[in-house]
């Protein structure tokens, strides 16, 4: 799922590539992505990309006062593409391909533009067409950003106040903090050398301040290696910097011990016994299960 680091890249890349330029078109292919329609999504024909920003984990181009918002949910990815006059035609229900974002030529005749693909069979991906992006109910319920500058250790101190939910949990709130998801919240409480299933209230002055200082640590380290990159470099970008999510039987970067899972229904999360929980493995309650 792309992050807080990944869409921050994103809309440095289409800053740089899209702003200016006129749209074309915007081809729904799946319909169940678009989840407004009025304004139409043919009213963003002939207005020109004026600006790109982020909220949390939602892009936001702003096209004439007109706002394209885009949410990749679990499995969905931008795909630039350099030229799209040649571009075929795509039925409904046939490939990933959800939204093609068609934009003017450019001095060398080619049309450029974006592509919004899904893999898999859980469809997610949201496009909403807006004239206030704080209508779109995902962004109007967000939390703090962690890389504002408004996001103190006193402001963490306040989120996390008497919270009795476990500290995973409350990091992947986007109601509580804004963009922060399954593996970011991984690498996270590994720098903070935090056992993921702590109780949030349980927290110390000196932990909360530890916290503070791995999450916004954590993502703007990850935003500065995926800074430049183009936008299918960052998946790969992504996965070399992880040191525990995804990586469960590998060694530890830091003290060498195995990472471990803790599976769930519809996710799971990694973590080092010997940086996180005093050496102790936590209860995979899925393997309990299978065991009895």
């Amino acid at each position: 799922m792309p992050e807080l680091p990944e869409v921050e890249s994103l809309t440095h890349f289409l800053r740089e590539r899209a702003v200016g330029r006129t749209i074309l078109g915007v081809d729904v292919v799946a319909i169940q992505a678009l989840k407004t329609f009025d304004p139409p999504v043919t009213a963003l024909g002939g207005l020109t990309v004026t600006g790109v920003a982020r909220h949390g984990k939602f892009l936001d181009l702003d096209c004439d006062g007109l706002h394209l918002v885009i949410h990749l949910a679990r499995a969905g990815w931008l795909r630039w593409r350099d030229d799209l006059s040649g571009a075929k035609p795509v039925r409904p229900g046939k490939g990933p391909l959800a939204v093609r974002v068609r934009l003017a030529p450019d001095d060398e005749g080619l049309a450029p533009g974006f592509e919004l693909t899904e893999a898999g069979t859980q469809k997610r991906l949201a496009v909403y067409v807006t004239k206030n992006p704080d209508e779109v109910p995902g962004i109007a319920a967000l939390g703090p950003d962690p890389l504002a500058e408004g996001f103190t250790v006193d402001a963490l101190k306040r989120i996390i106040g008497g919270n009795r939910t476990q500290i995973k949990g409350l990091l992947r709130d986007q109601k509580v903090i804004a963009g922060i998801g399954n593996a970011y919240s991984d690498e996270v409480l590994h720098a903070a050398k935090m056992s993921p299933f702590k109780i949030a209230a349980t927290l110390t002055d000196a932990q909360i301040a530890d916290l503070h200082e791995a999450i916004v640590t954590t993502l703007r380290d990850a935003v500065e290696r995926a800074h430049g990159l183009a936008a299918k470099d960052l998946k790969a970008e992504k996965k070399s910097g992880l040191r525990v999510h995804n990586r469960a039987g590998q060694p530890c970067d830091v003290c060498g011990d195995t990472i471990r899972e803790v599976s769930f229904a519809d996710s799971s999360l990694q973590y080092c016994p010997t940086c996180q929980t005093g050496g102790k493995p936590l209860a995979d309650r899925r393997l309990s299960k299978l065991l009895k």
